[in-house]
């Protein structure tokens, strides 16, 4: 009988490089998964749910270990109590809070919604919101989870895919030459630019938030809970990867 399945769960935000993460980790021949399911992972049923969600657009690999999901909002924390998530493996990551609101605001802009993330106000609380709960769960979890910072998949590719395999016990390297899925690119699982349907990783991409402002009160608030929980993250973790800085 099949032995069920490793998880993987990236806890992090909106526009930290997420989908390409997922995408890198879903490459590998022993990972399943690359985008965000949007389970709350508190019961039992909810693991069955996952692969159910996963398999209605995607197979299987065969002698495949593990299953991804990444939880980027607060409700969708994992119990690690749970039967079956004793053993999972946990990512937790940040990306610096200018780029992330800025590119947060542009996104929900591009989509031509009165969404409440098209505003300064609201995407920095939810950055400052995401902050404090990733906090929480480092406190709870502490020695549990690997930390990184996402900004390394672009400024140090190498070392950071090596330091992923290794945390996973991978049997083979990560490479920065990702698949594209069934659910690549589209609305609601992840990353919808053109660059995340390019398959490999864009090293120096810059991208434009011209039009896009930030008052300084709200980049301070932003600042320095960023630096809080990034602090935090770092202490309670059982290994980390992250710039000097």
């Amino acid at each position: 009988m099949p032995q069920p399945y490793q998880r993987i769960f990236l806890l992090s935000h909106m526009r930290a490089y997420s989908s390409l993460i997922g995408h890198i980790l879903g490459s590998h021949p022993q990972i399943n998964g690359y985008y965000e399911i949007h389970i709350s992972y508190n019961t039992a049923k909810s693991l069955a749910r996952q692969e159910q969600r996963y398999a209605q657009h995607d197979r299987f690999k065969p002698g495949s270990r593990f299953l991804f999901d990444k939880l980027l909002h607060n409700g969708y924390e994992p119990d690690l109590a749970l039967p079956g998530l004793e053993n999972a493996c946990v990512l937790l990551a940040l990306r610096k809070p200018e780029e992330t609101i800025k590119s947060i605001l542009k996104l929900f802009r591009e989509k031509n919604t009165d969404a409440p993330y098209s505003y300064p106000v609201e995407a920095t609380g939810y950055y400052v919101g995401r902050m404090e709960k990733l906090i929480e769960f480092a406190r709870q979890h502490p020695q549990r989870y690997y930390y990184f910072d996402t900004e390394l998949v672009c400024t140090d590719t190498a070392g950071l895919l090596q330091s992923l395999a290794d945390w996973l016990q991978l049997d083979t390297p990560l490479s920065e030459q990702y698949q594209r899925f069934a659910k690549t690119g589209v609305a609601g699982a992840g990353d919808t630019s053109e660059a995340i349907n390019s398959g490999t990783i864009i090293k120096n991409a810059v991208e434009d938030f011209s039009g896009v402002t930030l008052e300084d009160s709200l980049l301070q608030q932003a600042e320095q809970a960023y630096q809080e929980c990034r602090e935090q993250l770092i202490r309670n973790a059982r290994a980390a990867t992250y710039a000097n800085n």
